[in-house]
């Protein structure tokens, strides 16, 4: 074997690195994409942010603002405009509302009333042993966001 034979040529690179690539663009999408810590706390505080919002303009246009949850589809939707927050699907939403409110139905939804107060509620994400509570007091009005561990 000659010591030209013996090293590897520029063609055989290039193609090696083309067969790598075109693995990478094929497999990279199909790795799953798990919610992280960062992640899941971003969530819990864009729903409190969504729900203050909410309860500021109840107050701002003295008004009943009414936020809607949908905990089978993990979202939030704000009844004063039209911002929503979504979670994914390997995050665990789940949401403790009243039943009534000011002796109305609630139906999923926490309602902020002109002076501040509101029907309360508490929404959870949990995710593999982490999670978030965001607690909306009844009597205040105020959001708050509880570290918890998932049960």
């Amino acid at each position: 074997m000659s010591s030209a034979e013996a090293g590897v040529t520029l063609i055989e690179i290039t193609c090696a690195l083309a067969i790598l690539s075109i693995l990478a663009a094929i497999l990279l999408p199909l790795v799953p994409r798990e919610t992280s810590r960062s992640r899941l706390e971003a969530y819990a505080l864009e729903a409190a942010a969504l729900l203050k919002a909410d309860r500021a303009a109840a107050i701002r246009t003295r008004t009943l603002v009414a936020t809607r949850i949908d905990a089978t589809g993990g979202s939030i939707f704000s009844g004063a405009s039209r911002r929503a927050v979504g979670v994914p699907n390997d995050v665990v939403f789940d949401a403790l509302l009243p039943e009534s409110c000011n002796d109305r139905p609630a139906f999923s939804t926490i309602c902020f009333f002109s002076n501040g107060m509101s029907c309360g509620g508490t929404i959870a994400l949990t995710k593999r042993g982490i999670g978030y509570e965001i607690r909306v007091n009844w009597l205040t009005g105020g959001v708050d966001i509880v570290p918890r561990a998932a049960l």
